[in-house]
């Protein structure tokens, strides 16, 4: 697989080097010379150019490679890199880094990202789920179906434990993915049971019910509550405004 990759700070450099050790063949493009640490990614192909204008990214040979990514610190270049590579060379799969999370809502198809990739908001939800037991946490958010994936770890009181999962009436667009059972991953079958301490991996899409989906967690099958809170309350709208982006940086 042929990669781009747009930024050569320390997340560029640390995918770069991913990407080359699993035979990956890989291009490092950057416009600051000082970020230009080619010792660090001998194996890589550098560019010392501004990955936000057309005849960079022809340089590059954008339009041949499988995956460009976005990984600068800008989440405005971040855009118009992705934009660039999927409308102007078609690139099939492009990949941006999220910076602030308060930009996260722009990050979609509509701007050319397949897939966006907000390391404040993957570290939060890490720290929820190290700390949080008997609570639904978004983990990650799938951009382009909107599909979410959610923890919980079932508390000793959860009225789930003891159950057949084949006998659990899950909310409407709602899949148990996994089971973490200590160190063990498990892949859930009607005839397993849930026990305490479980964690459950959740893939719920756009139709699901999140307060459904807690009134199962705290009340047990058959229990709905449409008032309980929303986790993934205060989220930006996206009608939050964007600082406007130039078409070159």
């Amino acid at each position: 697989m042929r990669v781009v990759v747009a930024g050569a700070g320390s997340v560029g450099r640390s995918i770069a080097r991913e990407l080359l050790a699993n035979d990956h063949e890989v291009t490092i493009i950057d416009h600051q010379p000082t970020s230009m640490r080619v010792a660090q990614v001998p194996d890589a192909e550098w560019l010392l150019a501004d990955a936000c204008e057309l005849p960079t990214l022809t340089e590059a040979k954008v339009d041949e490679c499988d995956v460009i990514v976005a990984a600068t610190g800008d989440d405005k270049a971040n855009l118009v890199i992705s934009l660039l590579a999927k409308t102007e060379f078609g690139v099939p799969r492009t990949v941006a880094r999220v910076n602030n999370p308060k930009n996260e809502w722009m990050f979609d198809e509509s701007w050319g990202v397949d897939v966006a990739v907000s390391t404040p908001r993957i570290m939060t939800a890490m720290v929820e789920e190290a700390v949080a037991v008997g609570d639904l946490v978004k983990i990650f958010t799938f951009h382009q179906s909107g599909a979410d994936i959610l923890e919980i770890t079932l508390p000793p009181t959860s009225p789930l434990s003891g159950q057949r999962i084949g006998d659990i009436s899950w909310p409407k667009d709602t899949v148990l993915a996994a089971i973490v059972r200590g160190t063990l991953p498990i892949a859930p079958s009607p005839d397993d049971t849930l026990e305490a301490g479980d964690e459950l991996l959740i893939v719920t899409g756009q139709e699901s019910s999140l307060s459904d989906l807690q009134a199962l967690m705290a009340d047990g099958p058959g229990s709905t509550s449409p008032t309980a809170p929303d986790p993934t309350a205060g989220s930006p709208s996206r009608d939050e405004p964007f600082p406007a982006i130039p078409p070159t940086s």
